[in-house]
C-alpha cells in the first residue's frame, strides 16, 4: 500500500512517516517498481505502536527502545517497567515545572492592575526574570 494509504490508517502524516524512516525508528519499506515506498500491514502495525507510544508521551529514544523490546520476544517484562517508571518521573518532574510557571503566572496577573497604564509589571518581569514583587 502507498504511503498516504497508510497515513489514513495509522492518522501519521507522510512527512513524519519518512521523518520515522530516516531516523531508524522504523524499517524503509520495499519499493514498488515506480519506486514508489510499497508498505505491508506490519508497517501499519509499528506506526500505529509508534503512535500510542508517542501519545503517552514517550520521546522519540524511548519509542525506539520500546520498540526494540516490543519485537524481543525474550526480554523482561522489567525493563519495559523500568522505562515506564522512569517516563512518570519525567512527567511528574514536568507537572511540578508546569506548576511552578502557572503559579508564577498567576501572581504576575495578580501584580498587574490591568489598566490604560503603560506599565506592566508582567513584561518587567520578563525582561528581569525575576518576580513582579508585589504583595497581595
Amino acid at each position: 500500500m502507498n504511503i498516504s494509504k497508510v497515513s489514513k490508517l495509522t492518522g501519521v502524516t507522510s512527512k513524519t512517516i519518512r521523518y520515522y524512516e530516516s531516523i531508524g525508528l522504523m524499517p524503509e519499506p520495499a519499493r514498488a517498481e515506480n519506486g514508489y515506498r510499497d508498505y505491508c500491514d506490519q508497517d501499519v502495525e509499528i506506526l500505529r505502536f509508534i503512535q500510542s507510544a508517542r501519545k503517552m508521551g514517550f520521546p522519540l529514544k524511548d519509542v525506539g527502545n520500546l520498540l526494540a523490546l516490543w519485537n524481543d520476544k525474550n526480554r523482561a517484562s522489567r525493563d519495559v517497567r523500568e522505562l515506564a517508571k522512569r517516563h512518570i518521573d519525567e512527567i511528574e518532574s514536568r507537572i511540578q515545572e508546569l506548576e511552578d510557571i502557572r503559579n508564577t503566572l498567576k501572581n504576575l496577573v495578580d501584580c498587574c492592575q490591568g489598566d490604560d497604564r503603560p506599565d506592566c509589571p508582567i513584561l518587567n518581569s520578563f525582561a528581569k526574570e525575576s518576580d513582579c514583587g508585589c504583595t497581595e
